[in-house]
């Protein structure tokens, strides 16, 4: 929207077809849309000093049907889309609310004094009311990445097993090491990286799923959706890691620095194998301070990582002592545990979890097929 100068108590924005809101000039060009005047109007009282205070509300349920209109105000400008935006206005107060797909949202109010601005923000957010209690089979994760206008947050609700429900999907060893890591509590978190290695097919996203209900209640789950994007972008990191306090929807008397998070990296194998430090310039030394770096000091966060590496093809840094919370490969079933799995069926060789559900179902393709009977050579139609 063009280059914004500020005039006395004048916003003017050159370049392009333009026009007067109130006491703001603005423009617009090809790259506009309603929501940039609606967000613009919204700011009008702000930006002249006759509502110099702001407040900013996370909402975490905004029903499709809630207008959101305190007593006493006018809604002046709406959109439907993707998201849901509306512009409202009180005696001396202004009102943005906007909803998302997921049913999130955010109210931001200006006002006359300090105390107005919370008392509109209060209200919204108590209507907003909290979201739907969750099944016991599924747990809410964020699902981050980079849109055109910048990073962007979406929550769904997930189905989550209980971890002594798909124990038995895991070598003996695996699952004890993934075992001890589901029962880890704030307390026990020392290194910040929860590193899971293994062949495709073994059961990490599974384990990571599982691990996001048993540590529901201290530790929000964020799956990274573009993870090259992710390290490579400085703003795009800093929005996640920095400015996330709101994304997090975190309670009002809720203290800052009790709930953990994690990210999670699917399939990072460029990002942390031995030779990432060329390939991948900085990206690898911002995993390195974020998990035990000046990024991540102050901010309760840890970072999952799955990959398809052997351990021994890591990059060193990754791996050294002290780094990781866990450091688990998950790998095949033994020949005997793959024939326990499968109620008895003989084995002869290790078998991964898909090989052993895709046996179980008929669907395996390393089975032996039946011969096609020999059909004899007709003549052509």
């Amino acid at each position: 929207m063009g280059i914004i100068e500020q005039h006395g108590d004048i916003l003017n924005l050159m370049h392009g077809t333009g026009g007067v809101l109130g006491n703001m000039h603005f423009t617009l060009d090809g790259s506009d849309d309603p929501s940039n005047v609606l967000n613009l109007m919204s700011l009008d009282g702000y930006v002249t000093g006759t509502q110099p205070h702001a407040v900013v509300r996370a909402l975490e349920a905004v029903a499709d049907d809630l207008d959101l209109i305190p007593e006493g105000g006018e809604l002046i400008r709406s959109i439907s889309g993707t998201s849901f935006l509306q512009l409202v206005r009180g005696e001396h107060w202004t009102l943005r609310t906007q909803r998302w797909r997921d049913g999130s949202g955010q109210a931001v109010v200006t006002a006359e004094t300090k105390e107005r601005a919370e008392e509109i923000a209060s209200f919204v957010a108590d209507q907003a009311g909290s979201p739907e209690e969750l099944g016991d089979d599924k747990v809410d994760m964020g699902f981050w990445y980079r849109s055109a206008r910048g990073p962007f947050r979406s929550t769904r609700s997930i189905a989550a097993p209980q971890w002594p429900e798909i124990e038995q999907n895991y070598a003996a060893g695996t699952g004890s090491a993934l075992g001890k890591l589901m029962a880890t509590k704030p307390s026990d978190v020392a290194g910040r990286l929860v590193l899971l290695h293994g062949p495709p097919g073994t059961g990490k996203t599974t384990a990571l799923r599982a691990l996001a209900r048993e540590w529901a209640d201290w530790c929000q789950v964020d799956t990274v959706l573009d993870p090259e994007a992710f390290f490579a972008d400085p703003s795009y990191l800093m929005e996640v890691i920095i400015g996330s306090e709101m994304d997090m929807h975190l309670g009002e008397d809720e203290p800052k620095g009790e709930s953990w998070r994690l990210m999670v990296l699917e399939d990072c194998d460029e990002l942390i194998r031995g030779e990432a430090k060329e390939a991948s310039g900085q990206s690898l030394a911002r995993l390195l301070n974020l998990t035990d770096g000046l990024l991540g000091q102050g901010r309760e966060i840890m970072v999952a990582i799955t990959t398809n590496e052997r351990l021994d093809r890591l990059h060193p840094a990754v791996v050294r002592p002290g780094r990781c919370l866990a450091q688990i490969e998950v790998g095949e079933l033994s020949p005997a545990e793959s024939s326990n799995w499968l109620g008895g069926e003989p084995v002869k060789s290790p078998m991964t979890l898909a090989e052993l559900y895709a046996r179980r179902s008929g669907t395996d393709p390393t089975m032996t097929e039946p011969a096609i009977p020999q059909q004899a050579i007709g003549q052509y139609l």
